[in-house]
Formats: structure tokens, C-alpha cells, sequence
């Protein structure tokens, strides 16, 4: 796995990307059949959580993909329109959908799969294509976690619901890669990546209509607030003291001698 890595940090992505989500739709799949929905999907999310863990400890990865803290988080607006985003499956009320068991297996799942899915697209995928091109990592790294998510018609979710979520996520996508860039931590993501998941056992059925003004709420947010974070790095950036390029500081230095 290092030796791959070292070679080629995008093919390693996409490695990764194919484990998950062929590990995840069976094990969602097996899990229904036994009738005890996520029981083996908490299996598979822990053992592939343990596994990248283990891979990024060892090679002192933290840092890189990170796994750390925020500084400043007031220059962030205190990530408070990502906690506008991660509250939406409650904007409809709380309800118990699901019987105490499922519901807690549920939560665990969700949180093997915000690690996993904002390491894996927003550490590896992105951090691997960054090297060569950003505005693309950018892009790639939020319609590839939005496309994904296609799988669900494999597991029998409506089309026009997978459509709406396709769209939202790659939104919220978006939202996320700005984030990491930006602050250099996955941690925010990861923390709304799994609250967003887990409440949505506990939010209360929308109507069609209502399912169309959220995903436009939802994407509208992201959006803007993706969009603000790249922005306002950027004006940062110009407002800093241009450093010399070395030729010409040497051209400067053959004047004044």
C-alpha cells in the first residue's frame, strides 16, 4: 500500500474509492438480508476505518491530510454556516424512525462513513491531485463525493431522491473541499459529515416540494460558503508582501554592487 502511494497518490485515491464503495453496498446489502440493517456495514466501516488509520499513523500523515486542529476559526465565520448545513435534516421536526437497535447502528455506520468518506475523497483524492492542478482537485474531489452517491439506486432508493441528494452532496462537496484547503483541517468535515448522516434517522418526512427547497437551501449554502472561504483566501493572499523571484533579486543585488 505504501509502495502505491509513493508512486502514485491519485491512483491510491481511487484505489480506496472502490474498496469503499464495493465494500460498503455489499455489506449494506448482507446487512438487509439478515435482516439486522447496518449490523455488517459497522463491521466493514471498522475495519477499513482501523486499516487508513493505521496507514496514515505509520507514515506520519496527520498534518498532511488533515487530521488536526483549526487555528483561528473566527476567520472562518466559526464554521457557522456549516452548522446551518449539518442541522438540515432537522429543519422538519425530530422523530424516531427507526426502532432503538437500527437507530443506533445506524449512527455507528455513519460514523465510519464521514471518516472514511472525508479522508478518502477530501484527504487522498484531493491532496493527490493538488500537486498538479487545484481549481481541478477542487472540482473533481466534489462532483466524484456527489456522483458516488449514485450507488443508492443500487440499494433501492427512489431515483428522484438519489437525484436531489447527488446534487446537494456534490454541493456540500464543494463546501468541504473549500474547508480543508482553506483551513487545512478535515476535522470540521468529518464532525458535520457525521452528524449530518446520523440525524437524518431522526428527521421527519419531507414532501416532494419540501425535498426540492432543501436541496436548494442546502446547495445555495454550500455554495456561498465554499465559495466566500476561496475568496476571502485569496484576498489574504494578494494583501501579503510579494517576495522577489531570485533572478531578480540577483539582478538587484549585481546593481547596488
Amino acid at each position: 500500500m505504501k509502495k502505491l502511494f509513493r508512486k502514485d497518490e491519485v491512483l491510491f485515491a481511487i484505489l480506496w474509492i472502490v474498496i469503499y464503495v464495493v465494500g460498503f453496498g455489499n455489506a449494506d446489502n448482507i446487512s438487509e438480508a439478515m435482516g439486522i440493517p447496518k449490523l455488517l456495514t459497522c463491521i466493514v466501516g471498522l475495519a477499513l476505518s482501523v486499516i487508513l488509520y493505521a496507514f496514515i499513523r505509520k507514515n506520519h500523515l496527520f498534518e498532511y491530510y488533515g487530521l488536526c486542529g483549526v487555528k483561528n476559526s473566527r476567520r472562518y465565520l466559526y464554521f457557522i454556516p456549516l452548522a446551518v448545513i449539518t442541522s438540515a435534516n432537522l429543519w422538519n421536526g425530530f422523530t424516531e424512525n427507526l426502532p432503538p437497535l437500527e437507530s443506533l447502528l445506524h449512527v455507528i455506520s455513519m460514523c465510519f462513513v464521514g471518516f472514511l468518506e472525508e479522508v478518502i475523497f477530501r484527504g487522498l483524492l484531493f491532496k493527490g491531485m493538488s500537486k498538479t492542478n487545484i481549481t481541478s482537485a477542487i472540482i473533481v474531489s466534489s462532483l466524484t463525493f456527489g456522483v458516488g452517491h449514485i450507488v443508492n439506486l443500487l440499494m433501492g432508493e427512489p431515483l428522484f431522491d438519489t437525484l436531489l441528494q447527488l446534487i446537494y452532496a456534490s454541493a456540500i462537496g464543494f463546501c468541504y473541499t473549500s474547508i480543508f484547503f482553506v483551513s487545512g483541517s478535515i476535522l470540521p468535515c468529518i464532525i458535520s459529515h457525521i452528524l449530518f448522516n446520523s440525524l437524518s434517522a431522526f428527521s421527519v418526512q419531507r414532501s416532494e416540494g419540501g425535498d426540492i427547497v432543501m436541496t436548494v437551501v442546502i446547495s445555495t449554502l454550500s455554495i456561498a460558503y465554499g465559495a466566500w472561504l476561496l475568496y476571502d483566501r485569496a484576498a489574504r493572499q494578494k494583501s501579503l508582501p510579494q517576495k522577489e523571484e531570485p533572478e531578480a533579486a540577483a539582478k538587484f543585488a549585481d546593481v547596488q554592487g
